[in-house]
């Protein structure tokens, strides 16, 4: 470029590198920028640019803006634009690439075995209407806004097509590179006003409205939180799940189940969104730690979260050690309702994954991500958080105390859903779905549903899900609608893994993953099992059997339902915690997440060894509180079968 005469000069930019796309770049940005063999300090930012697939291509210094370009077999990728001081780097690029194809992914193996051989071989494909147009993207970027097309997203162009594409990223929060999470700090709740989208709808912002935003957001095939929305069409109900891989490679997946496949991409989404936040720590860095015996009142004693009897520790290869007020543990901090005030609770309770990969982690029992769940704001976080800890404590309530729940009469139900859900299962398969209410003392709706064959053979004999809501009707939809796609993938299932499913009715500590316990009770010689729950054949209207679900809250802001449902805790003597688990992932999308604990609920748990219902005196004494006993049930009268929740 020419300068005018007595101006000062124009800020540089350095190609480094060598090649065909090197010298393209370096004779497009010329004509509008300054070039510089290498970077001073006027320079306005540096291009690394190589022809083969090289990536550890950071230049020496670190205050200037740099742009990456390389040739990945037959894609040239650009960017991202990496700025001092703004979290995305080139690093977070990387992460989320990897990622989003996961650790057997056919480029991942690609560059493990011949990374040399790539980064120093020029691309075959690499032509020169390549390398212009390339040239051509990379002087736009430092035109005026710079970075427009390459902050926090890589460009990629197709050497086959010419196609151009570009692809957003969101910075990894604990990217060793650029992310810095702040210390844990114990959350703030019901500070803002939360408006509720409607008095019976408790959600503050609508996923519909706001879908196409955060597809954009989470969903992308190469650089998404999530890769794909995979719609299941091999159930006959729609489906769709959503994988997400987490540090460490691992991957969990966010599961929507609904009556049409818009609403299930929806709750996919959601889930694997609640799965990122649940597994490690990713919005605030573990601060505390310590034994439980030097932080006194301050923390939440492990043993009123559900462990394990003596005789469990002794079992050979048994995984958990026994609590001890001296072992070192790591703690995070949550809000207590009760005590109004921050409280401690053991890391390895809140985060259900940081056994994996971390040698501090010192879990005492197995833990799910039962109790967490994503809201608009953390207050509608938490009261759907209680919601899911009140399903699961109603069914292992009924299960381990053998509780003749009250039969619903779905005939007498009001949406018809729900009648055309279970009336579609007895078509395509056989069964019959019975429904029971299971609401305990809290009075939050619980239901407990199953698909009966009444002549088991090669169908699964029994299935059963279960569901929460403020609205009885919608507890028994969710439950359906959960047991439709469990009955699904378990009818192939049973057929499938027979012989084994008949070694785990013999023997129940072969039951040892979350799927054995609904293949479990597809085998007719476990049904039986279930003859406290059937005992009586007649179904009750269900307003009457739904006489303890009083707990419906309708306020016009969710921090009121909020302190309504949580006082059905704290009122009889128990404790309602909230952790905040929202990471700056979660707020990209303008979500938050939350993990509840109640300590004294019984707590779900998967493999009949991991089954925690030692040090809950709450499971003698409510049987007798409810009606169904005369006083306390023994501690010999505990179910002593595998729990059939799926």
């Amino acid at each position: 470029m020419t300068e005018a005469a007595g101006a000062p000069p124009a800020p540089g930019v350095a190609v480094l590198g060598r090649g065909r796309l090197a010298a393209a770049i370096r004779t497009s940005v010329s004509r509008t920028h300054r070039l510089v063999a290498r970077p001073d300090a006027d320079c306005a930012g540096i291009v690394t640019a190589y022809d083969g697939w090289r990536t550890g291509t950071a230049p020496d210094r670190t205050d200037t803006r740099w742009l990456p370009v390389r040739v990945e077999l037959g894609n040239v990728v650009i960017g991202p634009s990496v700025v001092p001081g703004r979290a995305g780097c080139a690093q977070c690029a990387r992460t989320r690439r990897d990622r989003a194809l996961g650790p057997g992914s056919p480029r991942t193996e690609l560059v493990r075995r011949f990374s040399g051989q790539l980064a120093e071989r020029p691309a075959p494909l690499l032509s020169s209407w390549a390398c212009d147009a390339v040239g051509d993207l990379v002087a736009a970027e430092f035109d005026d806004p710079p970075g427009r097309w390459t902050t926090n997203a890589v460009v990629l162009l197709s050497l086959t097509d010419m196609a151009v594409d570009a692809h957003s990223f969101l910075a990894d929060p604990c990217c060793p590179r650029c992310g810095a999470l702040p210390a844990d700090r114990p959350p703030t709740l019901m500070a803002k006003p939360r408006t509720k989208l409607s008095r019976d709808t408790y959600r503050v912002r609508d996923l519909k409205a706001d879908w196409d935003t955060l597809v954009k957001t989470y969903v992308d095939g190469h650089t998404g939180v999530v890769r794909q929305l995979d719609v299941r069409t091999d159930y006959r109900y729609p489906m769709v799940s959503a994988p997400v891989h987490l540090p460490g490679q691992e991957q969990e997946a966010g599961f929507g189940r609904d009556l049409d496949y818009a609403g299930c991409g929806r709750t996919a989404l959601a889930e694997a969104l609640e799965r990122l936040g649940g597994a490690r720590p990713g919005g605030h860095r573990t601060a505390v730690r310590a034994g439980y015996g030097d932080l006194g009142e301050w923390a939440v004693c492990p043993t009123t979260l559900g462990l394990y009897p003596p005789d469990r520790y002794a079992e050979p290869g048994f995984p958990y050690p026994p609590f001890d007020p001296d072992l070192e543990l790591n703690w995070v901090w949550g809000h207590s309702f009760a005590r109004d005030a921050p409280v401690l609770v053991p890391e390895d309770y809140a985060y259900y994954r940081t056994r994996h990969d971390n040698p501090l982690a010192r879990p005492l029992a197995y833990e799910v991500s039962n109790g967490c769940a994503l809201g608009g704001c953390l207050e509608e976080a938490a009261l759907h958080g209680v919601a899911e800890l009140a399903e699961r404590d109603a069914f292992l309530l009924t299960w381990y105390a053998r509780l003749p729940a009250p039969r619903v009469d779905l005939n007498t139900v009001s949406d018809p859903r729900i009648g055309m859900l279970a009336e579609r299962i007895r078509q395509d398969s056989g069964h019959h779905v019975l429904a029971f209410a299971t609401t305990p003392e809290h009075g939050i709706p619980t239901a407990w549903v199953m698909a009966v064959h009444p002549s088991p053979g090669l169908e699964p004999a029994a299935i059963c899900a279960a569901g929460a809501h403020f609205d009885p009707e919608q507890a028994l939809l969710n439950g359906v609608l959960e047991l439709a796609a469990n009955l699904g993938w378990n009818r192939f299932a049973y057929r499938d893994e027979l012989a084994r499913i008949e070694a785990m009715v013999a023997d129940p500590s072969l039951v040892r993953e979350m799927r054995d316990h609904a293949l479990l009770y597809c085998h007719p010689a476990a049904f039986d099992r279930f003859g406290f729950l059937l005992e009586d054949d007649v179904g009750r209207p269900v307003a009457e059997a739904f006489g303890r679900a009083t707990c419906r809250p309708r306020g016009d802001d969710i921090r009121a339902d909020l302190a309504e449902v949580v006082a059905r805790f704290t009122d009889r003597g128990q404790d309602v915690i909230v952790v905040d688990q929202t990471t700056d992932e979660h707020r990209a999308g303008g979500l938050a997440c939350a993990k509840v604990i109640i300590p004294g609920l019984l707590p779900m748990t998967f493999g009949h060894r991991m089954r925690r219902t030692h040090g809950l005196p709450r499971l003698s004494q409510l049987p007798g509180d409810l009606g169904y006993r005369a006083g306390p049930m023994p501690l010999a009268d505990i179910n002593p079968h595998p729990h059939p929740f799926p």
